[in-house]
């Protein structure tokens, strides 16, 4: 975002894509290895209750790439399926240890 403020002078448009994660060869090993059942549980809780596509990202980069993005700059997408918001403002997750809470 700051740097848009500078380059935006000279008509850049600066963004960002931010995947989570996509289904791609090496996602699927990923499920099926050591940490798929975190990823199961993750893909559960969010939004969309499942990973994301290489094409549904494809879409976010052409949008930003054509003209009806002309105006988008500066800013950032999460290509996530809304994991991120879950993260955020999703139920309360419960306290890794009470020894690390301030008395």
């Amino acid at each position: 975002m700051a740097e848009i403020v500078k380059w935006g002078k000279r008509e850049a448009r600066i963004n960002d894509i931010a995947p989570g994660i996509i289904v791609t060869p090496l996602a699927i090993d990923e499920f099926n290895g050591l940490r798929g059942k975190f990823y199961k549980s993750m893909f559960a809780k969010c939004p969309i209750a499942r990973p994301g596509t290489a094409d549904e990202a494809a879409n976010a980069v052409e949008l930003l790439m054509s003209y009806k993005g002309a105006s988008i700059t500066g800013a950032t997408f999460f290509i996530d399926g809304g994991a991120t918001s879950n993260y955020y403002y999703g139920p309360p997750r419960p306290q890794e240890e009470s020894s690390n809470q301030s008395v």
